[in-house]
């Protein structure tokens, strides 16, 4: 089937992706609290292993929009890699989520928070093959934050570290089997490794880079097109969604949700590792009032800046090459925000 070519809906009916993180949380609270019906909208979930089937299923017309990392819409708007497909970001869904775990096969004491990573490298890491990390996608956060924290201590050849790509929620029985020794994701697959003992945290992503966007609504430029009004609902749907999801008051019965087998089909307790007042790291306890944020100081907006934040990051992590440019304004469209804060004045 030609990309872009399955547009079989009515201007209602969206078919929407997401993977199970916490921040999905958006789109499974407006699917169970009847936001999506309240207005007008017929939606239909997917729920997808990974980033890359995402990106896939978005470009084949299979579907209409998705809950994704912010680099997917940069590297088909841009045509990174001879890969081109036209995609809108009508807005961000939260801002950090992400941490770095590590096998507690590497005691904190070896590496504290990073500071002490190259010294434990040379002189400690005794196994016959490379350190090796995990992260979710080429073009993901995680992997930009992962090279920020290592290139930030001191490793700055890929010789000392191996990384690889997993989808989210394989990474802690990866780790369990000893087949990688860290990695960077997004919750509740941090705390699932922590809570059971075979991981520890020595980093957040809101420690590596404080308000970085993290996942944004990627709507296929075809369903924009031929329904920009269906995408001004779902992106204003997605707002009251985001609002109630930032709210102290309803986190427990968003955990409760968000427990469902179909969204992350985690544990309560392990959702309330970083949803709830406190962040067990594995080595401490620390405020998790800014682990995830959904809604608030225009941080929904998808403006040119936050943009610009996923390309330099990407860029900085050699994602992306150095004389990469394009129209930002494109792919980040204001103008749907907009339309979509409007209806809700209104």
């Amino acid at each position: 089937m030609p990309a872009g070519k399955a547009w079989l809906n009515s201007s209602s009916e969206i078919r929407l992706g997401y993977v199970p993180l916490i921040d999905c949380a958006p789109i499974a609270v407006a699917h169970e609290k009847g936001i999506f019906k309240r207005h007008g909208l017929d939606v239909h979930l997917s729920r997808e292993l990974g980033w890359a089937s995402v990106r896939d299923k978005l470009m084949f017309g299979n579907l209409d929009a998705a809950h994704s990392i912010a680099g997917i819409a940069l590297a088909l708007g841009l045509g990174i890699h001879q890969v081109r497909y036209e995609v809108a970001v009508p807005m961000v869904l939260s801002l950090h989520g992400n941490a770095i775990t590590l096998s507690n096969e590497i005691k904190p004491s070896d590496v504290g928070t990073g500071g002490q990573f190259s010294k434990f490298l040379a002189h400690s890491w005794k196994k016959d093959r490379p350190f090796t990390l995990a992260a979710t996608h080429r073009f993901s956060s995680h992997y930009a934050l992962l090279k920020t924290w290592l290139q930030r201590h001191g490793i700055q050849n890929s010789n000392e570290v191996e990384i690889v790509f997993l989808p989210p929620p394989l990474m802690p029985r990866h780790l369990k089997a000893g087949q990688i020794d860290g990695y960077c994701v997004g919750e509740p697959w941090n705390s699932e490794s922590i809570l059971s003992g075979i991981g520890w945290c020595p980093a957040t992503s809101a420690d590596i880079a404080r308000g970085h966007p993290e996942k944004v609504l990627v709507v296929a430029g075809d369903f924009v097109n031929e329904n920009r009004e269906a995408t001004i609902r779902l992106c204003t749907a997605l707002l009251e969604s985001c609002e109630l999801c930032q709210s102290p008051d309803f986190r427990e019965e968003m955990i409760q949700i968000l427990a469902k087998r179909e969204y992350t089909g985690a544990s309560q307790d392990v959702l309330r590792n970083s949803l709830g007042e406190w962040f067990n790291s594995g080595i401490s306890r620390s405020s998790a009032a800014n682990f995830h944020s959904f809604f608030g100081n225009d941080m929904n907006r998808p403006s040119v800046e936050k943009a610009s934040w996923v390309l330099s990051s990407l860029r900085n992590a050699d994602t992306i090459p150095d004389g990469t440019c394009g129209s930002l304004s494109r792919i980040f469209r204001e103008d749907l925000y907009l339309a979509a804060q409007q209806a809700i004045v209104s």
